[in-house]
């Protein structure tokens, strides 16, 4: 009691600004008294907000390891099939080789081919350019003429 009547005439000197003072201290003392004891008050909704950001992230990461994942199995089948087109291509080029040369050293090498065979090689290298025009030795088709151009 003599502490309370001691107080008393320090709080009869204080001017407004002391009494605001006074206020503002016991507000945030008495925040952080609640805060202490466990009560949270979010006028602006914060929580909620840090909340939805952190799953919109988790998903953005999710996504990417996705796309990361499939961009992955897409390169080990790519590594795959040009693995398979290099053996073909190594295999075709060592059958190749052989008949080449089989053809160079044969008896007959030197000698004229008939006509109709000719013509029937001819015949079957035309209708192989016509299936793969893409392949070398192939002369591509001569492109339409326009009007006034001149034919062929």
């Amino acid at each position: 009691m003599r502490r309370l009547t001691a107080l008393l005439p320090i709080l009869r000197r204080l001017t407004p600004a002391g009494w605001m003072v006074g206020g503002i201290v016991l507000i945030g003392v008495l925040a952080l008294g609640l805060g202490a004891a466990g009560f949270r008050w979010d006028p602006f909704d914060l929580s909620r907000r840090r909340l939805e950001a952190a799953e919109r992230a988790a998903v953005a990461v999710r996504t990417e390891a996705s796309a990361r994942a499939a961009e992955a199995r897409g390169q080990a089948g790519q590594i795959l099939r040009l693995e398979a087109a290099h053996d073909r291509l190594r295999s075709l080029d060592r059958v190749t080789s052989r008949s080449l040369q089989s053809a160079r050293t044969a008896d007959d090498a030197s000698l004229p081919i008939p006509d109709d065979r000719a013509a029937r090689l001819r015949e079957h290298d035309g209708e192989l350019c016509r299936l793969a025009p893409a392949l070398g030795g192939c002369t591509p088709a001569p492109e339409p003429a326009g009007d006034g151009d001149p034919t062929l």
